[in-house]
């Protein structure tokens, strides 16, 4: 089965048209389905009709009217006054509390009555609408609303328009044909009732136009009275309501004039053997101009991201040519070690100018710069092994920054400390040395953890001639331990430590980072 064909994607499909439904019947809107359950991700892919289990219930001598509903879904109108100020998703009742809902399960039918008591002593009145598919009742949609609100006064053209909508859609989820399977739009940024509506018969012609879809076109350049008139001979663009008619499905398009953005959503109403549509408007002006803002901001802190990586680029190399200037082998050194700490940096930034958010993927900084280390310190006539594991994830650029040069302190005290014969010798023994390509002089590995979904660890392990007994990280002198220990501790939070591997050779350094310290 398509795992969007499932009734528990068909359930949150209509879940992601709760907005519409709950404006156009000035209701709160409860979805039922039978048994315990807590809320819609809790729900078992198989459902069980409600007939089937009243009658597993009946078998086991318990009282259909005993059977259990629960609430997986609710919302509220923003067109009318909500009945309830409680959350009422995960409310597990008897089916003799709910009967309009259990009837509509039931039957299949969409049942309408009163009786029910909500806060304050009032009557409902209580439209229960069967949720099919695949032809069996999954859950029941209960449209709740205090009779007086719609009594208070009589309805008006767009009231009447709202529920007369809302009936026609009722009768497309009790028959299976709404929402629509073949196009599942998503609904975070969905029209409300109240931005702007208006419905076309089966040739586009607009019959109705609530004031606000005047509004909203008028502002896109459409002048005059709009009722009477085709869509498609408004100059909108596509004409996606009649796509929508003739495909029956929901189709979103947005157009702009003059600086302005509409978002029109056009919804086939199925109902009828003369299929109409009803199209949703919105002004989506300033969210488009400050999506923009954002794609502009983004392109600007990757091309920041770039730059700062080419100007390290740039310092690494006029120390590098500073360094073939230099005859002392010392001061030499010195400088390599600095061009990659720099590196180390620069790999961050040069990760960031090519992703879209501020987080990094650690791994692959990781597993770079331990490669970049093995190229640069290691020959075919002295080689050591360097291994990546890592399971670090997604972590913040600045954090990221911090780990990796942290990461190249620990390699870089690992080839140093654990085997010194590789700088011993000096370039003509050096050259005199067979070649060990084979045979690696030792090896060094790296293993990133999350033992817990709040910290990082980080171990750095090599099999050489280990640290002396009475090592002391705390009162090292060395540059590379003074960085590790001022980076881990005064900017992460976190914790070294040096010991000798046990059981050897070699030895271990340990970095843990607490994740709360990293945001």
């Amino acid at each position: 089965m398509n795992p969007d064909d499932t009734p528990r994607e068909h359930l949150r499909r209509l879940m992601s048209w709760w907005s519409l439904l709950a404006d156009l019947s000035f209701s709160d809107l409860l979805l039922f389905v039978p048994g315990r359950v807590a809320s819609l991700g809790d729900l078992a892919e198989g459902l069980v009709e409600f007939p089937q289990r009243a009658a597993a219930d009946a078998a086991a001598g318990r009282r259909s009217s005993d059977a259990e509903l629960s609430v997986i879904g609710q919302i509220r109108p923003t067109t009318g006054r909500t009945l309830y100020r409680d959350d009422h998703v995960g409310l597990c009742v008897a089916a003799s509390e709910r009967p309009l809902v259990a009837e509509a399960f039931s039957r299949g039918v969409i049942v309408t009555g009163e009786g029910l008591r909500v806060p304050g002593d009032r009557r409902a009145r209580i439209t229960a609408v069967p949720v099919r598919f695949d032809g069996v009742t999954i859950a029941v949609m209960s449209s709740e609303v205090t009779p007086r609100f719609i009594d208070i006064r009589d309805p008006g053209e767009l009231e009447r328009t709202y529920i007369v909508t809302f009936g026609r859609l009722a009768k497309m989820v009790a028959a299976g044909d709404f929402p629509n399977r073949g196009a599942d739009i998503e609904n975070e940024e969905a029209p409300r009732v109240g931005d702007g509506l208006f419905l076309t018969d089966e040739t586009t012609r607009i019959g109705f136009a609530s004031p606000n879809a005047v509004s909203a076109l008028h502002r896109v350049g459409v002048g005059g009275n709009v009722q009477g008139r085709r869509v498609r001979d408004l100059d909108l663009g596509p004409d996606i309501v009649g796509r929508a008619i003739s495909g029956g499905i929901p189709v979103v398009t947005e157009f702009e004039h003059q600086a302005v953005t509409v978002q029109m959503q056009a919804l086939p109403l199925t109902d009828t053997p003369v299929r109409n549509a009803l199209v949703l408007l919105r002004d989506v002006t300033e969210l488009r101009r400050r999506d923009r803002l954002l794609i502009s901001k983004d392109a600007t802190i990757r091309e920041i991201h770039h730059r700062v990586t080419n100007n390290l680029q740039t310092v690494s190399s006029l120390l590098r040519i500073q360094a073939r200037r230099l005859e002392s082998r010392e001061a030499n050194r010195a400088l390599e070690e600095a061009v990659r700490r720099i590196r180390a940096i620069a790999m961050v930034h040069q990760t960031l100018s090519s992703e879209t958010t501020d987080d990094v993927d650690f791994c692959d900084v990781a597993e770079t710069l331990t490669e970049t280390m093995r190229q640069s310190i290691t020959f075919p006539e002295r080689p050591i092994e360097f291994s990546v594991t890592c399971e670090a994830g997604m972590l913040p650029s600045q954090t990221a920054t911090t780990l990796a040069v942290i990461l190249n302190e620990l390699l870089q005290n690992a080839v140093d400390h654990a085997f010194p014969q590789l700088w011993e010798l000096d370039d003509r023994e050096f050259a005199a040395v067979p070649s060990l390509e084979d045979n690696p002089i030792g090896r060094v590995e790296v293993e990133i953890t999350r033992p817990t979904p709040d910290v990082v660890s980080m171990a750095v392990r090599d099999d050489g001639v280990g640290i002396k007994a009475d090592y002391d990280p705390e009162r090292s002198g060395g540059l590379g331990t003074s960085i590790v220990r001022a980076l881990c501790g005064t900017d992460l939070g976190g914790i070294y430590d040096v010991r000798r591997r046990d059981p050897g050779p070699g030895s271990l350094a340990l970095v843990q980072i607490p994740l709360r310290t990293m945001t």
